[in-house]
């Protein structure tokens, strides 16, 4: 599977028909909550993901607007509510620490998806997502939104997402993609993981750490100290706390970019490759925390490459997240 993500321009009124989209999903989710908490608490009993699809006609009848949301994603939104519980279930039967679901604020809730857009039996779009020859996406009760598809699809779509990060909306197609096998290079490479260098090879090359936030840091100091004078819910509050965001969004941005380009060098002039198992989250925790990424890798990234398309594809995820270990 790969994720395919394309920035979207909206007009004002597709835009307010999608804000109105979040709102009503992020309404059913907490009722959804709601309901399995009070069955609970006051029956003793659960209520399952296909009940609560089953009752989906009942809230379209008595709230007409949930009429304008496609059924794929009501159910969609159930489905995540019952992966939720089924991951704090799961947390709680291995003695971890396990968060219960919990209600979702508005900055909370920044996305909804289509869980099919493919017809698998004809072989061509189901109707959500469908990628119009004018450059746009057919979206249910939205219309047709522009988007900017910068490179081409591959293999059959499974899902649609669409997702809002500030004031932008992207479009994030799923796709069943075939694998690309890489010629062998007959190289193996170790990766020492440091923070004054990003890594250093066994080959003795370095790789040295850009420090974005480093040099973000000044910009980003300014703009929250001009957050933090502003009154609670005002408009001003509002705008200066998306300029700290997207100062933020830039600065992941960056990172994310960084990290990939290292990954596909990587990836592409050797064979197996292989890094420390550090413990990343107990040295964030220290004086060095800006300086260590928060996500440890749980193993060391140790890849024998039966297939160099499928070692690709694990490795720019272990290389390019896994070992997101050093930031600045």
């Amino acid at each position: 599977m790969r994720a395919f993500r394309y920035r979207l321009y909206p007009t004002k009124a597709q835009e307010t028909a999608l804000l109105d989209t979040l709102r009503l999903t992020r309404e059913l989710y907490n009722a959804a909550l709601q309901e399995r908490r009070d069955a609970y608490r006051k029956a003793g009993k659960s209520v399952s993901v296909y009940e609560q699809m089953r009752s989906l006609p009942e809230v379209k009848a008595v709230r007409p607007e949930f009429k304008r949301v496609h059924a794929h994603v009501l159910q969609g939104v159930v489905t995540q509510l019952d992966r939720a519980f089924q991951g704090f279930f799961r947390r709680v039967k291995q003695g971890v620490t396990a968060g219960y679901p919990r209600f979702k604020g508005q900055d909370r809730w920044n996305s909804f998806a289509f869980k099919q857009v493919w017809d698998n039996s004809r072989n061509t779009w189901f109707g959500p997502g469908k990628v119009l020859d004018t450059g746009r996406i057919y979206l249910p009760n939205i219309g047709n939104v522009r988007m900017k598809m910068h490179r081409p699809m591959e293999g059959k779509p499974k899902t649609l997402t669409i997702k809002k990060e500030g004031n932008e909306w992207y479009a994030v197609y799923v796709c069943d993609a075939p694998t690309r096998p890489l010629p062998d290079t007959g190289s193996a490479v170790g990766l020492d993981l440091g923070t004054a260098h990003f890594l250093i090879t066994s080959d003795g090359e370095f790789v040295d750490n850009p420090r974005f936030l480093q040099s973000t840091l000044k910009k980003l100091r300014v703009a929250q100290r001009s957050l933090s004078r502003k009154k609670r819910g005002s408009k001003r509050r509002r705008k200066a706390k998306q300029h700290v965001a997207s100062i933020h969004r830039k600065v992941a941005r960056q990172r994310l970019d960084f990290h990939h380009k290292a990954a596909r060098t990587l990836v592409n002039h050797h064979d197996l490759i292989a890094h420390e198992d550090l413990n990343v989250k107990g040295m964030g925790q220290g004086n060095l925390a800006r300086s260590i990424h928060q996500r440890p890798p749980e193993a060391p990234a140790f890849t024998p490459g039966e297939e160099r398309g499928r070692a690709a594809k694990l490795l720019l995820k272990a290389v390019a997240i896994a070992i997101s270990f050093v930031q600045d």
